[in-house]
């Protein structure tokens, strides 16, 4: 799936002078997290409630930030632009500039990768310098709530033998898997793990692993701890 397949169309946005109490109020109307801000319908910078948390009419302004001299040495920009962010009064002033954006075929994956990378939770879509689109976490949310991505039904369950082929063929896929401590059986459509596991993240993820193959009944883990292993030895 790509940002076309989720975004929300047609974007709501407003322009640089736009006041910021306006847009605060346009944010909680209209239930989002973010609005770009536009001029001459091209992409100038975005406004997000993190944008607005640090306002001097809540009291949530960044104090003192010129007190420490190495600071005013080092970072001279900090204090006036965070003063700027903290009492300015449109749009253009409270706004992130270099906005992330993506294109209409860009896939999930990378905008998830795109929202770990830059700490942020929506991109606006861009196609000839125009924004289309935009995703955010919750059209995530949203596509996964509607089941996409998931493979269409096959018409025959598979047997014992196919489900533990498709289980190791995951788990060898996976970084934390370590094959060489760990038996994997199938029977009934019944999943048994037996021998050692190295952490508790590394036996659960294995679990869910093998609860998502299909055909699977149940999973029984009969596993120990490495280390009671080592313990031993």
């Amino acid at each position: 799936m790509n940002a076309s397949d989720i975004m929300s169309s047609p974007v709501l946005s407003v322009d640089p002078a736009t006041p910021v109490l306006q847009v605060a109020a346009l944010l909680q109307e209209r239930r989002i997290g973010g609005v770009p801000v536009l001029a001459d319908r091209e992409l100038v910078g975005i406004v997000t409630e993190t944008d607005l948390l640090h306002r001097r009419e809540l009291g949530t302004q960044r104090r003192n930030l010129s007190s420490a001299w190495w600071r005013r040495v080092m970072q001279p920009h900090l204090a006036p632009a965070w003063y700027i962010k903290s009492h300015g009064r449109c749009a253009r002033h409270v706004m992130t500039r270099g906005v992330v954006v993506v294109e209409p075929r860009t896939s999930l994956p990378e905008i998830t990768r795109l929202f770990d990378k830059h700490g942020i939770g929506r991109v606006p879509v861009v196609q000839d310098r125009r924004v289309i689109g935009i995703v955010a976490s919750a059209d995530l949310v949203r596509a996964l709530s509607r089941g996409a991505g998931l493979p269409a039904a096959a018409p025959h369950l598979p047997g014992d033998d196919g489900i533990r082929a498709a289980l190791l063929a995951e788990l060898r896929h996976q970084p934390w898997w370590n094959a060489s401590i760990v038996a994997v059986e199938v029977s009934g459509g019944v999943v048994r793990f037996t021998g050692f596991y190295d952490n508790d993240a590394q036996r659960r993820a294995s679990l869910v692993a093998a609860e998502n193959i299909r055909g699977v009944r149940d999973v029984q883990d009969e596993r120990h701890p490495m280390a009671e292993f080592a313990g031993m030895v």
